[in-house]
């Protein structure tokens, strides 16, 4: 009996060897660039120098998050991050579902790959562009938004340098730029939501909104839980990209966040040990948010793990 089952392991093992064969690349970019790089923490508890290595330099124990914390610009980049996150979160998350419900309910085929094509196609530029599209939209000087205001009221309004407006035009801005490309994933999960289920609503004389209520919003909800969970492993990273692009020094006191602080104070001041303090603790916050969310989801039996 043994002698036949470890013959089934062979076999079983043989005919996988493709399969894993075809796994094998993923593994080793994921050791090669998301594992490895990890050993580079370590320099948040020595004081980093050239010479000396990642490996050689001194040891400090916890005095990089000491200077960090007792630095008073850090409460305020952790407090502008955190609510640019969460704002974020709360206006920018729904959009994609909204998008793929909206699409869905589309019957024109053509209709629904313009618009499909229309709102993808910001994802594919870079935030050099789009910064560039936003700033000469909502530009006090010569925007073409402004034209239309000062034709109407008699005098421009500063949306890039005053903190509230220059507020909602990061988050519009990201939104516009992610919407339509989030949306794919929960239009592939739309499909898989059983159309017999739409047929018998129908007949039972249920609305559009009743269906989409009753049949389209519950097919959806493990993958917006899914999406929701990452999405808060991602809480403290305020893209780079589009924070740098579209400050200035009139909203410096609420564009201010993490990501730019390890670029200027990490990159440009050499101070790589501090930053990665500051990058790690980033990654703790994350880590703490995705293990609660799936804490949370457990308990309503859609927990990833």
């Amino acid at each position: 009996m043994a002698i036949l089952t470890s013959r089934r392991n062979r076999e079983k093992w043989k005919r996988n060897i493709p399969l894993l064969a075809m796994l094998l690349p993923g593994i080793i970019f994921y050791l090669l660039f998301k594992y490895a790089p990890m050993l580079g923490l370590m320099i948040a508890f020595k004081n980093y120098n050239f010479f000396d290595g990642v490996f050689g330099s001194p040891w400090v124990g916890l005095d990089n998050f000491q200077t960090l914390f007792n630095q008073v610009q850090t409460v305020s980049i952790i407090r502008n991050t955190f609510i640019l996150s969460i704002l974020n979160l709360v206006l920018g998350f729904p959009m994609p579902i909204i998008i793929a419900i909206l699409l869905n309910e589309v019957s024109k085929s053509w209709f629904k790959r313009s618009v499909q094509t229309i709102v993808y196609l910001p994802h594919f530029f870079s935030w050099v562009i789009m910064g560039g599209l936003v700033i000469t939209l909502f530009s006090q000087e010569s925007g073409a938004i402004n034209y239309w205001i000062e034709r109407l009221f008699g005098q421009t309004y500063p949306f890039l340098y005053n903190k509230e407006s220059w507020i909602m035009v990061f988050l519009g801005s990201g939104i516009w730029k992610e919407m339509g490309f989030g949306a794919i994933v929960y239009l592939a999960a739309l499909t898989s939501i059983d159309p017999s289920l739409y047929e018998s609503s129908s007949l039972d004389g249920a609305s559009k909104v009743q269906q989409i209520k009753y049949i389209t919003i519950p097919g959806l909800m493990p993958i917006i839980i899914l999406m929701l969970i990452l999405s808060l492993g991602k809480i403290l990273e305020v893209g780079f990209d589009q924070v740098y692009v579209l400050q200035n020094a009139a909203v410096a006191e609420v564009s201010n966040v993490i990501s730019t602080y390890i670029f200027k104070v990490g990159i440009q001041g050499a101070k790589f040990s501090l930053t990665s303090a500051m990058g790690m603790f980033e990654s703790v916050i994350g880590l703490i948010f995705v293990v609660s969310a799936n804490y949370i989801a457990r308990r309503f039996n859609n927990g990833l793990w």
